[in-house]
């Protein structure tokens, strides 16, 4: 029980890794402030020459060039990376030199402006990104940032300032960074600093005092920044372990779409779910609408996904009909606590007069969960043109639908006219033209198709089917009650029917989805060997996406190229490998993220470039090439739930291989210890026989009589010779690797190397009778000929040892099956029962025979065994009708693997 109170705690381990991970990484500090003015630089400036004066290397990177002399002269003495000249629209640019500051590596550097969008063409879109590698490189950086550019407080500072902010920094950032200093001033003394004209020139301060830097903006302002760094304080001074029952009890959802006022919901929640340190999801629903979507709208989706992704959350793509009930059903399963949706006013109209309120509709499903209702801003004009679009899309005309519309009509009328005829009822007529609309329905698209069936159908049975026939007049007023009637089951039929085809394409769609996951899964479960896997998932995402893939198993800084797949219309994925791609794909395996065309990280990229992650490290890294157009938010979710399964699977082949190795290195020790054990008692005998004899003769030298001195130096000789033999087995036995793969085998005819082994076991041994039996087949045998001449000198050695010496030993050859079977044979007194277990153990329990009794046979059984088994081989022993044994191994022939 002892050993298991002394267990280390699992928590402590977790924390020493953490701890490490940072030691390696960089430290950031940001000096905060809540505008522009405040003396965040001239701060940053201080301090680093502190550090510089202090012995640490320190280089300024970047610093804004402003024109307040101040703040300029805190550069003075310190070493300055020259800021690279970028081209942009005719305009010289002066930016962030990344590559100088990474093959620099100073200790720290200074980075100002924090959320600044580089100048395109760079490799990353912002600056934050370029300090996210400085800090992978283990290079700590001081940085700059106010309190407008926080992502998750873009909307209260836009509804405070009026000013929509759009270089925003996301919250993760800041939460990274190891030291937050704030530095204020009270928002008088700022603004009497602007009036000065000691922050902005004066005809740029004085526009910047009517808008931006009122004095209620920046009370506002230094208020949010101020609770800002308190939450950080406060949230470091906890305990950890002490959160995890709130992390464990709150979870949070937030839906959103392709409306513009889902980013205010996303950075809502993302506030309170830092508020509440709880996990939160972003839940997008796909219904028969999310096909006509326009461009703007799946922009501004993806949008909304990147902006989730930034924020810290978890993104969720499902798909259904009734949103509130997808939404429900999925909150139910998932321990959600608080849902967060938009409101916006819209307009009551024919199609949704009758419906109810969504928001109404998901209390009414979720009682027991609390639902966060954000208000929505203002629809502006240019949000109504795509939903105009997208109506477009619905009613598209088709000539091919007109035809199949006319057609059902007209046959419709003449089948009334044929039940007419046989004096059917006008009722019946009338189900003829529900079917006929409820067929136009089934077999057009859209919707518009269908209504105008609908229409025209009351109007052709008032034509053809009530009186006065051939005009539009009805005589019974009753008739007026049926038109109606009639128009609105069409409509709502005809609605109906295309809803359920729609509904239908989207379970297909889904179904389509999930059964390729499954097929995958399936798949990569039966699958082995890296390179198999590799295979498997290239073919499926060629096939998938009808995109070329290249997929990297390791770092292409290694040298080593990925595994490209080209697809059918791609005629230039070679370029999947050149010296420009790999260099993203190395990014990508350096900081985790994703990079390529369609993100912000090395936009100029041919194929969007996605890490396979596990454990918190990357396995393998895949880019899909982009030379046709970019992937869409489908096609990224739909690549992401496929990056799971994979990463699954490279995390079990990695296990696997581990595991193998460890059960190598194990039996590498266990045949280590195997030998030492063969050769302790082999080497002690024939050293104490030559010691003994040499004694002998150096003690008695006059003494001794020719014939008994020729003995003992004859003894000395053979046993010299045997001590030899036994070194040259160690030797051959050295050659035997950890894994069998490093064995050199080449291919060797395998009567000679039966040949080679009697004739230098004839050599220690002329006097017995060797019997040799070869096949007239010529046998090729893949095999290191050494160590298997070896194992041969052995088995003969052994049998010749345990026969008597007017016996004959037996050396077979032969062709079984794909092998190559070699017997050798004796007539000794064979193998006991007992002996059996133990016989290529070298380790018998209870051996009570005296250690120096009798000499062994060199490298021993067990070591035969082993590099039997480094051949792939078999090697097996059993005894001899009539009294001896029988050893017995094969060898895989030349071309059977």
């Amino acid at each position: 029980m002892e050993s298991f109170d002394q267990r280390p705690d699992p928590e402590k381990i977790l924390e020493q890794i953490h701890a490490h991970q940072k030691q390696s990484m960089g430290k950031l500090k940001i000096f905060f402030g809540y505008a522009a003015g405040v003396g965040k630089t001239y701060a940053m400036l201080d301090d680093a020459q502190d550090r510089y004066r202090g012995g640490m290397d320190v280089v300024v990177g970047y610093i804004e060039p402003h024109t307040r002399p101040e703040t300029m002269q805190k550069l003075h003495g310190l070493p300055v990376i020259l800021p690279k000249t970028v081209s942009y629209r005719d305009i010289e640019l002066k930016e962030f030199d990344l590559d100088e500051a990474l093959k620099r590596k100073p200790e720290l550097i200074l980075v100002d402006e924090l959320a600044h969008t580089n100048a395109e063409g760079e490799r990353n879109k912002k600056r934050y990104q370029d300090i996210e590698e400085l800090l992978a490189a283990g290079i700590d950086v001081y940085t700059t940032v106010n309190v407008q550019h926080m992502e998750s407080l873009n909307d209260v500072v836009e509804n405070i300032t009026k000013i929509k902010i759009q270089e925003t920094v996301p919250d993760y950032i800041f939460d990274r960074a190891e030291e937050i200093k704030l530095v204020d001033i009270e928002p008088e003394e700022l603004l009497r600093r602007f009036e000065g004209g000691k922050i902005y020139r004066p005809d740029r301060a004085e526009n910047a005092l009517q808008n931006f830097f009122t004095r209620e903006n920046m009370r506002l302002l230094r208020e949010i920044s101020l609770r800002c760094t308190a939450d950080k304080i406060s949230y470091e001074n906890q305990n950890e372990r002490s959160l995890s029952d709130k992390m464990a009890n709150t979870k949070m959802l937030v839906c959103f779409g392709s409306s513009p006022s889902s980013a205010k919901c996303i950075r809502w929640t993302a506030r309170a779910a830092e508020a509440f340190h709880a996990s939160w999801v972003a839940l997008y629903v796909e219904n028969t609408e999310s096909e006509h979507l326009t461009p703007e709208q799946q922009k501004t989706i993806r949008a909304n996904i990147d902006l989730a992704e930034k924020l810290g959350a978890e993104i969720v793509n499902l798909t259904g009909h009734d949103i509130a009930v997808v939404i429900s059903e999925y909150a139910k399963l998932s321990g959600i606590t608080n849902i967060v949706i938009g409101k916006s006013r819209n307009k009551k109209t024919l199609k949704n007069l009758f419906d109810i309120d969504f928001e109404d509709k998901l209390i009414s499903l979720l009682p027991s969960i609390e639902i966060h209702i954000i208000p929505g801003t203002a629809v502006k004009r240019n949000y109504k043109k795509p939903y105009k679009k997208s109506r477009n899309k619905v009613f598209h005309f088709s000539l091919v639908d007109c035809v199949k519309s006319f057609s059902i009509l007209v046959f419709a009328t003449l089948l009334s006219f044929g039940l007419r005829r046989f004096d059917i009822m006008n009722q019946n007529i009338i189900m003829v033209y529900i079917f006929s609309v409820l067929l136009i329905s089934r077999v057009t698209e859209g919707y518009v198709y269908g209504i105008i069936s609908s229409v025209i159908s009351v109007l052709t049975f008032n034509f053809f089917f009530t009186e006065p026939y051939f005009t539009l007049d009805a005589i019974q007023s009753s008739y007026s009650l049926t038109f109606i009637v009639m128009l609105l089951v069409a409509l709502i039929t005809s609605t109906l029917t295309v809803r359920i085809k729609s509904e239908a394409r989207l379970a297909v769609k889904r179904e389509h989805r999930t059964e390729v996951l499954y097929e995958i899964n399936k798949k990569l479960l039966a699958t082995r060997d890296l390179d198999k896997i590799v295979s498997l998932m290239n073919d499926y995402v060629v096939r998938l996406f009808e995109r070329s893939i290249v997929f990297f198993t390791v770092d292409p800084e290694q040298g080593e190229n990925g595994v490209v797949m080209q697809a059918a219309n791609d005629i230039n994925a070679s370029v999947l490998n050149s010296p420009d791609e790999k260099a993203v794909a190395h990014w990508v395996f350096l900081n985790q993220k994703r990079a390529g065309a369609g993100t912000d990280t090395l936009m100029g990229a041919a194929a969007f470039y996605m890490p396979i992650i596990s454990q918190g490290r990357v396995l393998a890294v895949w880019g899909i090439s982009c030379a046709k157009e970019e992937l869409d938010h489908n096609a990224r979710l739909f690549l992401r739930m496929i990056a799971s399964q994979v990463a699954m699977a490279l995390e079990r082949q990695r296990l696997s291989d581990e595991q193998r190795n460890i059960m190598v290195e194990s039996e590498k020790e266990k045949m280590r210890s195997t030998l030492l054990r063969a050769i302790s008692h082999d080497l002690r005998t024939p050293l104490a026989g030559i010691l003994g004899a040499s004694s002998v003769i150096r003690e008695n030298k006059r003494g001794l009589d020719e014939a008994t001195r020729d003995s003992l130096i004859a003894n000395i000789q053979e046993e010299s010779q045997w001590l030899i033999r036994m070194v040259e087995n160690l030797l051959s036995v050295t050659r035997i690797n950890e894994n069998a793969s490093n064995l050199v085998m080449s291919p060797e005819a395998a009567e000679e190397v039966v040949g080679e082994a009697v004739s230098r076991i004839k050599l220690r041994f002329p006097r017995r009778e060797i019997i040799v039996h070869v096949p007239d087949e010529f046998l090729e045998v893949p095999m290191d000929g050494t160590l298997i001449v070896q194992v041969i000198m052995n088995l003969l050695e052994n049998a010749i040892k345990y026969s008597p010496d007017n016996s004959s030993v037996e050396i077979n050859l032969e062709k079984e099956g794909k092998c190559a079977k070699f017997e050798v044979l004796d007539r000794g007194k064979g193998i006991s029962n007992e002996d059996f277990p133990y016989l290529f153990t070298s380790n018998k329990p209870s051996d009570n025979k005296i250690a120096d009794a009798s000499r062994g046979m060199g490298i021993g059984l067990s070591i035969c065994k082993t590099i039997i088994n480094a051949h792939r081989g078999k090697l097996e022993v059993e005894n001899r009708n009539g009294g001896g044994a029988v050893f017995c191994f094969t060898l895989p022939l030349k071309g059977s693997e």
